[in-house]
């Protein structure tokens, strides 16, 4: 009697710990997928942004920020190898437009943002 009740807690405790485990994946996919989707609004407002860079350069430069902020919040919630680079390829695309913007680069090309952009999208979809 006590062994099957022994066996009882460790196959409820498995369960738990299973459960548990495959609750955070999915929550942190979720997580992926709503910040890759801030990206993409984040990039959109950069492409209006360049648009319209010579009656208010700030813009671009605010949706740069808002970029650089849901990566390094997407960084943070991540291991995955994959998400890393292209988190990492993401971000010296901005750098690069940002440097551009300051100097003087009214119209600079975001198509690298915007590619870097589309593969995390890739990485995070389920």
């Amino acid at each position: 009697m006590r062994r099957a009740a022994l066996a009882a807690a460790i196959a409820a405790l498995a369960v738990t710990v299973t459960a548990t485990a495959g609750c955070g994946a999915i929550d942190k996919a979720v997580d992926c997928v709503n910040t890759a989707d801030a990206i993409g609004n984040s990039v959109g407002n950069l492409g209006r942004a360049v648009g319209n860079a010579t009656d208010n350069p700030a813009q671009a430069d605010q949706a740069l920020n808002d970029i650089d902020r849901e990566l390094s919040s997407l960084k943070s919630k991540t291991g995955d190898a994959d998400l890393s680079k292209a988190v990492d390829d993401l971000g010296k695309a901005v750098d690069n437009v940002r440097t551009a913007i300051k100097n003087g680069d009214n119209t600079p090309d975001i198509s690298g943002v915007t590619a870097a952009a589309k593969e995390v999208g890739k990485v995070c979809t389920p």
